[in-house]
């Protein structure tokens, strides 16, 4: 599977598991097993989404949002169950309006989940931890 190191952006190719006790990119040696939020803007958007065959699920927010606010560390914590699994990612809408465009993000927060580069699912409104765990998980490979 295509896995984008979250450190270098370079693409690596991992053999699928179940679960993971190393994984290291081939390129600059860091831990492919991400278990943070990385952000995402218009120069590194595409490269991420397209290059993972893992589900990239993308939290787009805005600082001045309150929902936002609330759901941005329930979105932290459940990026820490998916190293490897899922890549779990932010756009500030505010700062990349034209991400914000592309997509027709209309209300914040808005997730979008995305595999290979194309979206498979659309969820609008601030979400708990285990809803997000549960809508993760509902797209990971059995």
């Amino acid at each position: 599977m295509k896995v984008v190191c979250p450190y270098c952006f370079n693409v690596n190719n991992v053999p699928y598991k179940k679960s993971y006790k190393k994984a290291n990119c081939g390129h600059c040696k860091e831990s492919l097993l991400f278990d943070k939020v990385l952000e995402l803007y218009e120069q590194n958007f595409d490269l991420v989404v397209a290059n993972s065959s893992i589900p990239v699920v993308v939290d787009f927010w805005a600082p001045w949002c309150g929902p936002c606010k609330v759901m941005a560390p329930e979105f932290e914590k459940a990026a820490k169950e998916f190293p490897l699994k899922a890549l779990f990612a932010k756009v500030n809408t505010q700062e990349e309006q034209n991400l914000a465009m592309r997509f027709d993000i209309r209300s914040i927060p808005t997730i979008l989940i995305f595999k290979e580069g194309e979206i498979i699912y659309q969820m609008k409104g601030a979400m708990k931890k285990d809803a997000i765990v549960s809508l993760a998980n509902s797209f990971l490979p059995n």
